[in-house]
């Protein structure tokens, strides 16, 4: 297990803000009385950056950001079962181009909406529990990806309905999984982190040839050779407690816990050894009162910024990639009292909004500074 090598301290950002951005809240919108669990921008499509959706309770929404501040509804689904509580939403799109808002929550049920018509599309059946979080990969949308607690990682082509892979078994996470992503360039690589403390970096090279058998499938979705994958090829014991929200900074991890801050390492594999290596932190983004589970950070389509939201209603907006890091902006209003769940950071980063636990969605907008 990759362990930190002694001798390099990393840096830790100043929570100080330069002022290198202002924001100001242009919209609030309470969307119900249920949590707001997560929100996200479309970055699959050009022609809908400025598309985002939420999830609370059974309820899907999608939205649009129109000038001036303005929030317009665009689309509202409702799950059958008045039970279900959304925990996650992501953009996807089949190999036409078709968008669809894939969402999955505490039934274990992914629900993929096809945005064109407004219809359930596909609903996978797979995952024993809920699902924490679902992601998509940029160079391949309708390939997602879903972390759950049932302890495993599943691969999913939203094209053809079938479940490709499973990330779980002997070298699997040993609690629940709250998070997952794939890497920006390498398409054969994944992350996902989560209650047993572990970040594990997965590799589907060897099972390519499935991903591929995947698009061109006839048969039944259920008569598909799924692989089970039980070993990552590295493993990393960055964080003391819970890991809830990871993402890929080109080859490095951004990775959270519930200890009040982001840290971005370098996971250092030993070639000779699969799954062994060191993980090497170079840098902190503090985050004060961000010391509850289950609250995930954003980024802009460039990775230039990370916004996110705390226990008390508060955004910190981190430039990732200086060193040491700078507090871009701290925001706060005197209504936004309640915990931020999840940020969107827009495509240029000049929008970012916040879900909240007591079902409101916040809009702010950069303004410019001369």
């Amino acid at each position: 297990m990759a362990k930190t090598p002694i001798g390099l301290e990393p840096v830790v950002g100043s929570l100080s803000s330069s002022k290198k951005k202002e924001y100001r809240v242009t919209n609030r919108l309470q969307e119900g009385k249920r949590p707001l669990y997560a929100v996200v921008f479309n970055f699959i499509d050009s022609r809908y950056f400025n598309v985002f959706a939420t999830v609370g309770g059974n309820r899907v929404t999608v939205y649009q950001c129109l000038e001036g501040g303005v929030i317009a509804v665009l689309q509202s689904y409702v799950d059958e079962d008045k039970d279900e509580s959304f925990y996650t939403v992501s953009w996807a799109c089949n190999i036409d181009g078709t968008p669809f808002v894939v969402a999955g929550g505490i039934n274990g049920i992914i629900r993929v909406i096809d945005a064109s018509n407004e219809k359930i599309h596909e609903s996978f059946v797979g995952h024993g529990d809920s699902i924490n979080e679902i992601r998509t990969q940029p160079l391949k949308p309708s390939l997602i990806v879903s972390a759950s607690k049932d302890e495993s990682v599943r691969l999913w082509n939203v094209h053809t309905g079938i479940c490709i892979l499973i990330f779980a078994g002997a070298g699997g996470h040993r609690n629940e999984v709250l998070s997952v992503d794939f890497h920006p360039s390498d398409i054969y690589r994944i992350a996902s982190c989560g209650m047993d403390n572990t970040v594990k970096i997965w590799s589907m090279k060897e099972f390519w040839t499935y991903v591929e058998k995947s698009f061109t499938w006839t048969d039944l979705p259920s008569k598909f050779p799924t692989k089970y994958v039980q070993f990552p090829v590295f493993l990393a014991s960055v964080h003391s407690n819970y890991v809830d929200c990871n993402r890929w900074l080109g080859d490095f991890i951004l990775s959270k816990s519930v200890d009040n801050e982001i840290v971005l390492w370098e996971p250092k594999m030993k070639e000779q050894s699969p799954g062994e290596g060191t993980a090497d932190i170079l840098q902190k983004y503090p985050v004060p009162e961000c010391d509850i589970w289950f609250i995930k950070f954003s980024c802009d389509f460039h990775y230039n910024a990370a916004a996110i939201g705390n226990r008390e209603g508060k955004i910190f907006v981190w430039e990732l990639q200086s060193s040491p890091p700078v507090l871009i902006a701290r925001l706060s209003h005197a209504q936004s009292k309640s915990p931020i769940r999840q940020t969107a950071t827009s495509f240029d980063g000049s929008t970012i909004l916040s879900c909240c636990e007591d079902g409101t969605i916040w809009r702010w907008d950069s303004v410019q500074t001369n």
